[in-house]
């Protein structure tokens, strides 16, 4: 399904009925995403768009439309298509830093907050920027695949693949989306943007929320995840099992983890 905002076609998903809740990706993953790791119970729907430059929402539009407040607001026109005023709002990654911002922003809008494995706290984290910096030279420069054969010789490269083997794998991933070299700008702006730049704002979200996060993932710091749950006024914090022990488990208990917690405020 797809709906028309700002010139750009969003293309989104949904599943199941009952309470809105709205799952979104992260950096250069699309819908299936969330959908491939959240299936709702009954009672509630599931729903994910893909953002600007992201999946089958096209065209990619203009850089400054390429932002975390800006994929919020797409998520707010989102609901006001579907005429939802008020809905869990959670997400992966980048997904994350898209609805910690939209809590802030629109805090009427929010019924529930999950963080999965969250990736900013109140500004960009360098060395995330620096390996996506590095990532966007070489697709600039040579092209998606002969970039990627240059960006696995690098040593940013190599230092991920010692600390995670599966972040790793992530971030070659980025070489070989469809749209890799159309979409660079992803890769320059995103990891330089935050969700919020004081802290303290982080204080005045004041409904239920759950931050997952795990250990051994360079991209998504652990430290992150437990300092969000630390500022959040009673936020519930659960560690998942590092994909690089076992990805079958790490998803097993975000489902679970997930579940438990929508079934104990809904």
């Amino acid at each position: 399904m797809t709906v028309l905002n700002d010139g750009i076609q969003f293309y989104y998903q949904e599943t199941g009925q009952g309470v809105p809740f709205f799952f979104q990706h992260g950096l250069c993953a699309d819908v299936s995403q969330p959908f491939g790791l959240f299936h709702p119970p009954a009672g509630f729907r599931l729903l994910a768009f893909d953002c600007h430059g992201h999946g089958q929402t096209c065209p990619v539009g203009p850089d400054e439309k390429i932002g975390l407040a800006s994929f919020a607001d797409d998520l707010l026109a989102l609901m006001d298509h579907l005429k939802i005023e008020r809905a869990i709002v959670g997400g992966i990654s980048m997904g994350a830093a898209v609805v910690l911002n939209f809590a802030l922003r629109y805090p009427d809008s929010v019924s529930t907050l999950i963080l999965h494995r969250p990736a900013w706290l109140d500004g960009p984290r360098r060395e995330n920027a620096d390996v996506y910096a590095t990532m966007a030279q070489f697709i600039r420069q040579h092209g998606a695949l002969k970039g990627l054969e240059l960006f696995k010789l690098s040593a940013l490269y190599h230092n991920v693949l010692r600390q995670s083997p599966n972040a790793a794998k992530s971030l070659a991933g980025q070489f070989l989306r469809p749209r890799a070299e159309e979409t660079v700008a992803l890769l320059e702006r995103i990891p330089l943007d935050a969700p919020n730049h004081d802290r303290a704002e982080l204080r005045t979200i004041a409904v239920p929320t759950l931050v997952l996060a795990s250990q051994q993932d360079p991209v998504h710091p652990f430290e992150y995840g437990a300092t969000l749950a630390r500022e959040i006024r009673g936020a519930v914090f659960r560690e998942l099992t590092p994909k690089a022990v076992n990805v079958d488990q790490h998803n097993a208990e975000a489902q679970r983890f997930i579940e438990d917690f929508l079934l104990e405020h809904f």
